[in-house]
């Protein structure tokens, strides 16, 4: 049977870009980065991060303040954006609270909270305060719940936790649940947000950059940790850009390198044009997963050269944002989302000299032109891949 392409009616995006698609939007137009030193508390890293502004001051509604942790405070600013939440509640009146499904991705969930208990353990018995509520915070299904219960919906809810392709798969399982008529809309996308547990664990796998990542480049040397918070509504009609297809994989390889000639990342991008009944020459722009490592950037570039033979431009947004990890799937589709509606493709920031052993057509500067249909990139520890492919009718 055909992929029946789904609409993203609404869409939301909180990043180091700032709150909401026109920060978004005038930063990725104007060439302005979000990263910065890194000034996250507690850690002493020498490297640079991509900060969300306001968190700290955000207070949840009184009936969900269980719900307190950093993430969950990111999750309620994302869903406040661009009216997200009053187009689910349109979207409610439409289909009802409980056609509506909620799924999301997230890596490491409301962690910090963990942490913070951890401090507080008591000197002798080394019992967590009684006042730390797991369950609501550190769990991953937290990010879920508290979503499903602030929008007032009573769908099916599920949280994807696959490292950085979590909220990228998110799109794929909502598409199915909707197919099979167990909902007939979904609320996608991912939270993730900055905490001592990623910054410290990258940092001792040494792939932390001390510099803004350079994806592509030459001199790249690792990754910047950012957060950001995605939803997007995905309906069978309607009006906006579609989810035209998606292709997962598995590589089956090492538990955090990828496939050295990047298998699993082309199984992956060719499963999504399958999907999408659609020939590499249709894509007009790739938003690569570009993390500015040594080896996956180099595994990427085998994969994209093979299948589209330098045919379609490419960039990679980790230069803006960093990498947002189970936040980044949806970060970059709203990024292509925009793309399409405004017509531009963003550069690769802060790539300077292209590796000469990579052959991807890498766009250094961004520019305006017409956009038609876009893959974007998602890859995850373990060789947990997803390619999604977004645009106009075709």
């Amino acid at each position: 049977m055909a992929f029946e392409s789904l609409v993203i009616t609404a869409y939301s995006t909180i990043s180091a870009l700032g709150h909401g698609r026109r920060a978004a939007l005038d930063a990725l137009l104007a060439g302005r980065g979000g990263l910065r030193p890194c000034d996250y508390p507690g850690a002493d890293l020498e490297t640079w991060i991509g900060r969300v502004d306001g968190i700290e001051g955000v207070a949840l509604p009184d009936e969900l303040t269980a719900f307190d942790c950093r993430n969950n405070r990111l999750a309620l600013l994302g869903l406040e954006c661009d009216g997200f939440a009053a187009a689910v509640a349109a979207a409610r009146a439409r289909h009802g609270a409980a056609r509506i499904g909620v799924f999301l991705g997230t890596s490491t969930s409301g962690i910090e909270a963990t942490e913070q208990a951890y401090r507080q353990r008591g000197a002798d018995s080394g019992q967590l305060p009684t006042n730390f509520d797991y369950r609501h915070t550190h769990n991953t299904f937290s990010v879920a719940d508290f979503t499903r219960r602030y929008l007032g919906l009573e769908g099916p809810a599920l949280v994807i936790s696959t490292a950085c392709s979590s909220s990228a798969k998110v799109f794929a399982t909502a598409s199915r649940y909707i197919r099979a008529g167990w909902c007939d809309a979904a609320v996608v996308g991912g939270v993730d947000s900055l905490c001592l547990t990623t910054l410290y664990g990258f940092n001792s796998l040494e792939l932390v950059s001390r510099q803004p990542c350079r994806p592509w480049d030459v001199a790249r040397d690792g990754i910047n940790i950012g957060e950001a918070a995605g939803f997007a509504l995905l309906e069978r009609e309607g009006e906006g850009v579609r989810l035209l297809g998606y292709g997962e994989s598995s590589d089956a390889y090492h538990m955090s390198t990828p496939h050295p000639e990047g298998e699993g990342a082309l199984q992956a991008m060719q499963a999504a044009l399958r999907c999408a009944g659609l020939e590499p020459a249709r894509i007009d722009y790739i938003n690569l997963h570009g993390t500015a490592t040594p080896s996956n950037d180099r595994a990427e570039d085998c994969a994209v050269t093979r299948l589209f033979a330098g045919g379609s431009a490419c960039s990679s947004t980790k230069g803006w944002t960093g990498h947002t990890l189970g936040a980044a799937g949806i970060t970059e589709a709203i990024f292509c989302a925009l793309a399409i509606e405004e017509g531009f493709i963003p550069a690769s920031l802060n790539t300077e000299q292209i590796d000469p052993q990579l052959s991807a057509p890498i766009v250094r500067t961004t520019v305006r032109q017409p956009v038609r249909v876009v893959m974007t990139n998602s890859f995850g520890f373990g060789g947990s891949n997803c390619a999604l492919i977004l645009g106009r009718c075709v």
